[in-house]
């Protein structure tokens, strides 16, 4: 029998995170520090509204692109954060999470052979997406010197003549690194004078701990360059709802919205409902989620400190990546020891890229109690590698 699958799938890694969470299930009172989802309820005022959609029986299809009133919504909240204007009818797509704007961007974009810039660590859908739609991946290795910013020199050096698109994601997961507007601007004259464009995913764009986080949208020239992703789970805690959005160009989102009619249809009517209400009420919720995660991140510096764990302080999003390259192991033997003797998990660096060998990923989207159990657990753990190396 000739072989079923495609090549092209077979050959992509399965993600280095799920391996730990399945560990994780099958342990009795392990701790787990690996997940990147809120561990706050969504808001009840925006609950309700998606329980009052049900009730109202609606229930149906909405258009390909998104309710309206949604859309129009996403735009009033990125003209009052960034300044800019997009057209709600034209230039913005409600989708199914974020993820799946990271996918039809690349889909629309690309022709076979066209490179797209990754810079690593980051999130684990990046290179897979780009194979998917058959370009051809180009890392960019972020360092820790830089705080794991993206640099302009970096991203001079990794462009060809097939370069394409550079994928900008900022705040960063899993580093917490973010780029404040002077980064960007030495990055927007780079993509300019090269012609190139940039999806710049900004699903934690409210999780910004050192001012305003600024897009790459609001530069001179970079709107009609810049597919602006966005969603719902990270700042309102919707990761079970399913919605994100982007906004482009409209000779970008029509390509976009047909394959999303094709592939998906529209996203779940009942989230886009609630949606609305996030946008139009939930500034202090969003403010509230925000000051705790703060001071869990502040906690976790402080512990880190106390125990000679080196780690640059992250200003964005809620993970935190310290470095463990003195204990000479690799990260993943260093989180299967920690949690197999410890019972607390994490998620070694290398999940999100060669370049996050030597270090791991600590989410704090856990209640500060849960954090400070990990972390006398992950101090004693330190303390019996290094007496160990004497």
């Amino acid at each position: 029998m000739r072989n079923p699958l495609a090549d092209k799938i077979v050959d992509i890694k399965p993600s280095g995170i799920r391996k730990f969470f399945d560990i994780v299930n099958e342990m009795e009172d392990a701790i787990s520090l690996g997940v990147g989802e809120p561990d706050f309820d969504t808001p009840w005022h925006i609950r309700d509204e998606g329980i009052y959609s049900l009730e109202k029986g609606r229930t149906f299809y909405t258009s390909n692109a998104g309710l309206k009133e949604l859309r129009t919504e996403i735009t009033r909240y990125i003209k009052r954060t960034q300044g800019v204007s997009y057209d709600p009818m034209k230039e913005v797509l409600v989708t199914v999470g974020g993820s799946e704007a990271i996918d039809l961007a690349l889909r629309a974009m690309i022709n076979p052979g066209e490179e797209v810039l990754i810079p690593q660590p980051s999130y684990v859908s990046y290179e897979p997406c780009a194979i998917l739609a058959d370009a051809v991946p180009v890392i960019i290795e972020l360092k820790e010197e830089n705080e794991f910013r993206l640099t302009a020199q970096e991203l001079r050096d990794a462009i060809t003549d097939k370069t394409k698109i550079l994928i900008l994601p900022f705040p960063n997961n899993p580093t917490g690194a973010i780029m404040e507007q002077k980064d960007l601007e030495e990055i927007a004259e780079i993509i300019r004078e090269k012609d190139l464009f940039v999806i710049s995913d900004e699903i934690y764009a409210e999780l910004s701990y050192k001012g305003k986080h600024v897009s790459i949208v609001s530069l001179p020239g970079m709107q009609e360059r810049t597919v602006l992703i966005n969603g719902f789970s990270k700042a309102y805690a919707m990761t079970g709802w399913r919605l994100g959005y982007a906004c482009a160009p409209a000779v970008i989102m029509e390509q976009m919205v047909k394959i999303h009619q094709f592939a998906i249809m529209c996203a779940p009517t009942t989230s886009q409902y609630a949606a609305v209400e996030a946008l139009r009420n939930g500034d202090e919720d969003v403010a509230m989620m925000r000051e705790s995660y703060n001071q869990r991140r502040r906690f976790l510096m402080n512990a880190f400190k106390e125990m000679g764990l080196q780690c640059f302080e992250p200003y964005g999003a809620f993970y935190v990546f310290p470095c463990i390259k003195e204990f000479g192991m690799t990260s993943e033997e260093f989180a299967e020891r920690l949690l197999r003797e410890e019972k607390v998990a994490v998620v070694p660096g290398t999940a999100f890229g060669d370049c996050g060998e030597g270090f791991l990923r600590i989410s704090y989207a856990y209640s500060l109690e849960n954090l400070k159990t990990a972390m006398d657990k992950i101090g004693h753990f330190i303390s019996r590698l290094r007496e160990e190396k004497k």
